[in-house]
């Protein structure tokens, strides 16, 4: 089976031979490993003032990053970032690019996903309580918006399901802290979970697949992203003690799982911590299948590369269904 083949099972949870399928969600050390700044740090301000071959030129070398962090790594998916298009007035239409590009290099090999939330995150600092007044004082207008989100978000997907070559959508919004979601489940069930709703099902209708992503303690929260149905749910954070043992016993039959690998081990723990972190993970998250290994966030900036290569290391001799 192809990598892409073999997170898809992972994800509808069949059972699975071989290594368990592994990705990130973000690698960001690409400087370390390749000499090569990750697209997400790079600015394309000048993006539409550019040559459509100089263009061309960035595509190219957006995709042999992504392909490069995927075949050193092993991983079965590319979660292909955009976000630097935000400024360009065709971004639609970029998106089909990069899509292009990067399915012509790596064929049907891996599994490829871009960004496709639109519900409302945690608001900043300085947003939280304009944000609380509008829940209280214009609910109505705080969900005609959550709705017109979602509706943007549709139309972009069923253009990309026209044009071919997505596997699905990471849903990335976070909605916990360590301590518990920044809404209270009731409030949460009033303007998130409805819109969250709809635009599951409108992907799956589109025959894309969903990851919920989020950060934090999402236990209180929990039955709320099972009604939902996404296809699969990362990171189950530890270090807002979501137990992926736990996990597993509530909802491994209803959605593939993803991560619990302690991010904040793997940069500041002793290497008997981190060991100990992978292991469990891996004990707890990939028995009857239904799992994805994965640290609890993201490579990102400042993580030593050698704690990373420790956990593939031990992934690669322990991480096997027989």
């Amino acid at each position: 089976m192809t990598e892409r083949e073999r997170f898809i099972k992972a994800l509808e949870r069949k059972p699975l031979t071989g290594r368990v399928p592994h990705f990130e969600l973000i690698f960001f050390p690409t400087m370390q490993v390749f000499g090569k700044v990750h697209p997400l740090h790079r600015r394309y301000e000048q993006w539409d003032q550019m040559q459509e071959n100089e263009r061309k030129l960035h595509r190219e070398e957006i995709a042999d990053i992504y392909l490069a962090i995927a075949k050193t790594f092993s991983h079965s998916a590319i979660f292909l970032m955009t976000n630097f298009l935000t400024n360009n007035a065709n971004n639609i239409e970029e998106e089909f690019n990069l899509i292009d590009t990067i399915r012509k290099k790596m064929g049907d090999q891996y599994f490829l996903m871009m960004h496709g939330d639109a519900t409302f995150p945690i608001p900043s600092g300085s947003d939280m309580l304009k944000f609380t007044y509008r829940l209280h004082d214009e609910p109505e207008a705080v969900k005609n918006e959550a709705y017109e989100n979602v509706m943007r978000k549709l139309d972009r997907a069923y253009q990309l399901h026209n044009y071919g070559g997505l596997d699905g959508f990471a849903l990335c919004t976070d909605y916990c802290l360590n301590t518990g979601p920044y809404l209270s489940p009731t409030l949460f069930a009033e303007f998130i979970t409805p819109y969250l709703q709809k635009l599951i099902t409108g992907y799956r209708q589109l025959g894309f697949y969903t990851i919920k992503h989020t950060d934090g303690n999402i236990m209180p929260i929990l039955d709320q992203l099972m009604e939902v149905r996404p296809d699969a749910i990362h990171s189950l954070d530890p270090q807002a003690g979501v137990d992926i043992a736990e996990m597993k016993r509530l909802v491994g039959n209803k959605m593939c799982l993803i991560g619990n690998v302690n991010c904040g081990l793997l940069q500041t723990g002793t290497d008997d911590e981190v060991v100990k972190s992978i292991r469990y993970a891996l004990q707890n998250g990939m028995p009857n299948g239904g799992y994805i290994f994965s640290t609890s966030n993201c490579i990102y900036p400042g993580m030593s590369l050698s704690r990373y290569e420790l956990m593939l290391n031990i992934w690669n001799q322990e991480g096997i269904y027989l």
